[in-house]
């Protein structure tokens, strides 16, 4: 009860900080302006993307990057917004405004809400293992999606124009038609913005080359005035100290909101983990999964009461910062700091920004997400994970981003059940020193005379116990000679008490005695002992017999002994060696 209460467990970044040492104060601070730098042009950005002011992108960046300061156990992870969760909030807002600005802004601030209400209510319930749901294949599949949509939907900002079709497909479909739709001054801009990006890329590539571009764009266009070539740029942004307030939750609503913002929870904090674990690896430390959902439930929250939108782990941003040398925690307080500076003082000159160059910097933004060549190379590798990766990045493209993502959710949770209900199994038997290997790899390895070694690579439960039976007596059967015992190893499938498997084991005794086979149980004998009296199954002679382990079992069952020379298997006595001689110690 005692630990319950402690700072190290609910403020694990502050304990951080607490402990702070002064040699790192240079590199935090370089690497906290760096990361200000890079964060600011993106947040606008990416609020053009949820459909909010530019505002909103500030206020998304300050509260929420001190509260992972304070909760997060990430001493490189930068916390902002970030592509993907932009285009769904962008994806399930947008209908349900109606085209009212405040409305929107309200309902992008309810569903942050909720976004955050659902990760500590995983943090809560310790679900930090949800980071391994979804597999990276179908990661990779989703994002690759996700990137393609952004940018296809900017295009409208770049060229100029304004799309008619919600979907994807349908804007491709329409490109023809769009072609004469095009804004020349806007791409003019459009062009130099992307000029001045790969400039600054190719030959000072530790400037913020977003930044240089969007202020040159941005210049250019105050020394012009907007008006006179008719391009669209950010207009007056309303800074200052947000008013904190707690988002409205409507009824009505709140239901149209509750599956999507699960959803975007459970994307953002694998996005998250994904970045976070990486980087943590790099400098020699290890990360608390539930803890990170806690710090990113509380960072949502933050967004949502100061007026922003849902965030996630950024990727390019925690790469500034560990590039930096950044060291703790301190650089997420000095880049809010930056960016509340210019959010409360400085927003004047941001009017100017045109719009197009915003959207070259997504479209840049996105490209870093795209990896089609990595998701192409997994037929090599694992076929399975391919199909799954290429299913989640088309369902994303033809059914949008909140199908493809329940579709990634739903392939995640498939594919754990198909790896649960249907896994892998072996044989099992022993090389010339007695030691246990699996059959098949290596001629070295013989099956043992008149004995079947089993191992069933999945905890056994009521959904798969039917499949573990089916397999047993399907490789009975498949023996040219009938084996005078089975022994399965326990370690691997008996890892709980379920009543359905127990009076599966119940019935495979039965079908085992009949057909004169002696059925063995190696390995967590203690727990089997009581799980199967429980069960009312006989353990000992007349039942299933016990061993702590393959090599005990091996020695002690009576049903095997080698050959001897030219004749028959003959029944092995107690206390009589294996031959091979048998080692402790297993593959």
């Amino acid at each position: 009860m005692r630990d319950f209460f402690t700072l190290a467990r609910w403020m694990p970044g502050l304990v951080a900080l607490l402990g702070y040492q002064r040699a790192w104060l240079l590199p935090d601070m370089r690497a906290g302006l760096s990361v200000a730098a890079v964060a600011l042009p993106v947040a606008i950005a990416y609020a053009e993307l949820a459909g909010v002011g530019a505002v909103v992108g500030l206020y998304s960046c300050i509260l929420p990057m001190l509260a992972y300061a304070l909760f997060g156990t990430s001493r490189q992870l930068i916390v902002g917004p970030d592509a993907a969760t932009c285009a769904v909030i962008a994806a399930v807002v947008t209908p349900l405004a109606a085209g009212d600005a405040s409305r929107h802004w309200q309902l992008v601030m309810t569903m942050t809400a909720m976004t955050g209400f659902w990760c500590l209510i995983a943090s809560r319930f310790k679900l930090g293992v949800l980071a391994d749901f979804l597999s990276r294949p179908i990661l990779l599949g989703l994002l690759n999606g996700v990137a393609i949509t952004i940018m296809v939907g900017q295009l409208s900002s770049i060229f100029g124009f304004t799309f008619d079709e919600p979907e994807l497909i349908e804007r491709i479909a329409a490109a023809p038609h769009y072609l004469s739709l095009i804004h020349w001054p806007t791409l003019g801009i459009s062009l130099l913005t992307l000029v001045v990006m790969l400039l600054c890329r190719r030959f000072r590539p530790q400037w913020p080359s977003s930044m240089l571009a969007l202020a040159t764009t941005a210049a250019l266009l105050w020394g012009l005035g907007p008006e006179r070539a008719g391009i669209m740029v950010v207009g007056t942004i309303s800074g200052g100290i947000p008013s904190l307030q707690i988002p409205e939750f409507p009824p009505g609503l709140m239901r149209e909101l509750v599956l999507p913002a699960l959803n975007l929870a459970m994307v953002s904090f694998v996005s998250m983990m994904l970045t976070a674990r990486s980087f943590a690896a790099k400098n020699g430390y290890e990360i608390d999964a539930d803890k990170e959902f806690r710090a990113l439930g509380m960072a949502n929250l933050a967004s949502a009461v100061s007026q922003g939108f849902a965030i996630s782990g950024a990727d390019s941003r925690t790469a500034v910062n560990d590039a930096n040398g950044g060291k703790s925690q301190l650089v997420s307080v000095v880049a809010a700091t930056v960016i509340a500076l210019v959010t409360f003082f400085l927003t004047a000159p941001l009017q100017y920004i045109p719009t197009a160059a915003l959207g070259i910097v997504l479209v840049m933004a996105s490209m870093s997400l795209i990896d089609l060549r990595g998701q192409w190379a997994m037929r090599h590798s694992d076929n399975a994970a391919f199909w799954l990766a290429w299913i989640t990045f088309v369902g994303v493209l033809f059914m949008g981003v909140i199908p493809g993502i329940t579709l990634a959710v739903l392939l995640g949770l498939f594919q754990f059940l198909r790896n649960v209900m249907r896994p892998t199994d072996q044989l099992m038997g022993m090389n010339e020193e007695g030691i246990v290997h699996t059959l098949g790899h290596n001629e070295e390895i013989k099956a043992v005379t008149g004995v079947l070694i089993y191992r069933f690579n999945s905890p056994l439960t009521y959904f798969n116990a039917s499949y573990f039976k089916r397999r047993v007596l399907l490789l009975l059967n498949g023996e040219k000679h009938q084996p005078k015992c089975l022994i399965i190893d326990a370690v691997s499938c008996f890892t709980h008490q379920d009543i359905s498997v127990m009076s599966m084991v119940g019935e495979l005794h039965k079908e085992l005695k009949r057909r004169g086979i002696h059925m063995v149980m190696a390995g967590r004998r203690s727990q089997m002992t009581h799980w199967l009296h429980q069960a009312g199954i006989r353990v000992g002679e007349d039942g299933i017999l016990l061993y702590p382990d393959l090599y005990q079992a091996l020695r002690m069952t009576r049903c095997y002994r080698e050959p001897e020379q030219g004749g028959e298997p003959t029944e092995y006595q107690p206390g009589e060696p294996v031959s091979p001689t048998a080692r402790l110690g297993e593959s």
